[in-house]
Formats: structure tokens, sequence, C-alpha cells
């Protein structure tokens, strides 16, 4: 028996999950702990297309991993089944992520998954913007139903199209005769609405509800709940689900986090040979998410934003580490758009992308006084040497230079 055999047996003799899809991204749980109250706000919103009603549109916000998509797609399907249930109404409801690429980064594409979504076909490319609108306007139309449509990183979207896009979807009832639509728009942008054209901003935000981040505690409900399916009894030492939740808890509250915390670390001591996650398992597994984490961001943020990072890097080489501020940073960005034939954006959507940046922790922005001339923000790169080198190949081949 070689090495290769001996690891498959040991992971086969001594796994330490039970179930390990409870612990990833895309599992829904049958209940949302410490959500309750979220949930029945978005049920009274939506509870009026139980009578095919119209519903106002509703704007979802708060940090990632806060339990917005799951508390809105849990009402969603309750709703949905009510309705089917019943028999005497149609209702549709739509999810779309507006951070799947090929997907959702044109007009033409959104509206054309939503068509295909509906049962419909269109080419992914090729006709008029307008036809595609219409056929999907003919599509909702053709019989009495109300469309629930979930728009979530929606932010995602305006960066890559605008938000005009929004407004045209938020007007489509006027042009309705049998059905309505509902937009429910979710952002990881607490900001967001601020940077929105007023019309859209007040026909996406009729209704708005904030999802604050989770506590300690909270998370280690959470976790609890999780992991008793998740593992094989014992198979989490004392004190780890607290740990989990602490590391989480700094993060914003992300329950998302915390539960890819105790998923790695379970992997990494089931990689040991171990039968039991120990606290040196989630140190690092920490460090490895934020390394995974970091090189995930740059590789799926938005073409501008890529290009403000190619700027800092730029700077970043040019005075070896040494000081770099806003203006300087506008500058080489506008360099490598003329190079790139890239749109510009405005000196103050470029702070944006730099102040989403520092909540990354991709840069580190110290606001300072420069006498007379006001305030500007000092910038350091963040990246470790080992994330650099894969940010430059992912850059290189996103920017073509």
């Amino acid at each position: 028996m070689d090495g290769v055999d001996k690891i498959f047996d040991s992971y086969a003799k001594n796994g330490l999950f039970e179930n390990k899809a409870v612990l990833q991204a895309n599992y829904t749980p049958e209940t949302i702990p410490h959500r309750n109250k979220q949930i029945e706000s978005v049920a009274s919103i939506l509870a009026p297309t139980l009578k095919g009603e119209k519903v106002s549109n509703l704007f979802v916000y708060g940090k990632t991993g806060t339990g917005k998509t799951l508390s809105v797609q849990h009402v969603g399907n309750r709703i949905e089944k009510r309705v089917k249930d019943s028999g005497d109404k149609k209702l549709r409801f739509l999810y779309l992520n507006c951070k799947l690429k090929k997907v959702a980064d044109t007009e033409y594409r959104i509206i054309a998954e939503l068509i295909n979504k509906l049962g419909g076909k269109i080419p992914a490319t090729g006709l008029p913007t307008d036809s595609v609108y219409k056929k999907f306007v003919e599509m909702v139309d053709s019989e009495k139903q109300v469309i629930i449509l979930v728009l979530d990183e929606i932010d995602q979207a305006v960066e890559k199209i605008s938000d005009g896009f929004i407004y045209s979807l938020t007007r489509l009832n006027s042009e309705l005769v049998n059905s309505q639509i509902c937009l429910i728009g979710i952002s990881n942008s607490v900001t967001f609405m601020d940077n929105l054209d007023p019309r859209v901003r007040s026909s996406l935000g009729e209704e708005e509800l904030v999802f604050s981040p989770y506590n300690a505690l909270q998370l280690q409900d959470i976790l609890r709940e999780r992991a008793n399916q998740a593992f094989k009894k014992g198979a989490v030492g004392d004190g780890i689900i607290a740990k989990c939740a602490a590391y989480a808890a700094r993060e914003h509250g992300d329950a998302r986090r915390a539960l890819d915390l105790l998923r790695v670390s379970g992997e990494l001591a089931e990689r040991e040979g171990g039968n039991k996650i120990l606290e040196k398992h989630i140190d690092a597994a920490n460090s490895k998410i934020d390394r995974d984490k970091m090189v995930d961001i740059i590789e799926s943020e938005p073409k501008q934003f890529q290009l403000v990072l190619k700027a800092i890097i730029n700077l970043n080489d040019k005075k070896e580490g040494g000081g770099i501020y806003t203006g300087e940073v506008y500058n080489e960005y506008q360099n490598i758009c003329e190079k790139t034939k890239s749109e510009v954006l405005t000196q103050r959507r470029i702070g944006d992308i730099l102040a989403e940046f520092d909540m990354l922790g991709v840069i580190n922005a110290k606001v300072i006084s420069k006498g007379r001339q006001g305030r500007t923000r000092e910038i350091k790169l963040m990246l470790s040497p080992n994330i650099r080198e894969e940010t430059d190949k992912i850059l290189a081949d996103a920017l073509g230079n």
C-alpha cells in the first residue's frame, strides 16, 4: 500500500464530517436564527401578492453574511408555495445574482436571463436591447400573475451597467395590463443608494430594510445548530464554536465567514488524520480564508475596481512602498484608462472605490491634513507578497497589460 492509499484509507475511516453541505454557502437551512423580525417585515411587505395585488419595491441592505439573501429567499419560497397550494393565483419568484459573470454584466444579458427563467429563449447577444425588453414584457403579461424579481448584489450591476436599467425595471408596471412586478434589490453596500439618481432611489427604495451584523453570541447559536448536523459526534473540540464566532464577529458579524471557518478547520483537521477540530486548526483556517478571499475579491471585482487597483500597484512600485495620495491615484488611473481605452469615472466615484478597498482590507487609507491644501487620504497597499504575485497575473489577464 503506497502513501496515496494510506491517505484515502485514513480519510474513509476518520472523516470528521457527517454532512459537509450544511456548512456550504449555497445551503438553505430550515430555520434562520435571529432574523425573525426581518423575515416578518419582508413577509408583511410581500403579503398583498397573495391577493394578486401590486406591492412596494423593496431595498434590502447590510454587510456580507447578515442573512439578507437567505431571509428574502425564505419568504419568497413560502409565499410561492402558499399561492401554488391555493391554486387560484399565479406568482413567480425570480432570483438573479448580479455578480455572475456573463449573466449580469450587461442590461441585455440580465433581461435575457430573466426571460430564460420564465421559460423563454433568447440568444445571449445579437438583438437590440429594446427587442429583449419587449419580449420580457410580453412573457410577463401573457397571463394574470405577480412576479417578484430579486436582484441580489444589485450594486454590482449598477457598477457594470448604470442605474438606468433599474429605473426601466421599476417603470415596467406602467406597460403591464394583466400582471404586476415587484422588485427587490439586495446590496452589501450600505451607501449604495446615496449615489443613485433620485428617481431611481425613490422607485427602488419604496420600502427599505436594514440587516445589522450578528454579534458573537448570535453567531455561536448559528454555528452550534449547523455543527450538530455537519460533524460526527465529538468532532468539535471545546471552545471551537466560541473561537469561530469571535473571529467572525470581528469581521462585521459575518455568519458566512464563521461557517467557512468551521468548515475549513474541519478539512484541515481531517487532512492531518485527527479526530477532532482544535484551536490551531481555526488559526490556520483563518489565514487560508483571508488569502483566498483577497484573491477572489480581486478576480471578481468589476473592471473599474481593477483599473484603480492597478493604479495603486503602479504607484506603490514607483515609490517603493512610500506614501501614495488620492490625487496621484486618480492621475495614474486616468493614464491606465487611456492605455486600455476604458471609460474614466469621476474623482468622487474613484473615492468611493478606494473607501470600499479600505473596507475590504486591500488598502489602508488614512485621512491626513496637508495644511492649506486641505485634507487627503494616504494610501498603503496591504497585499502580502504571495497575494501580490497572483494579483499581478489577474490584472494582466483582465486589463491586457
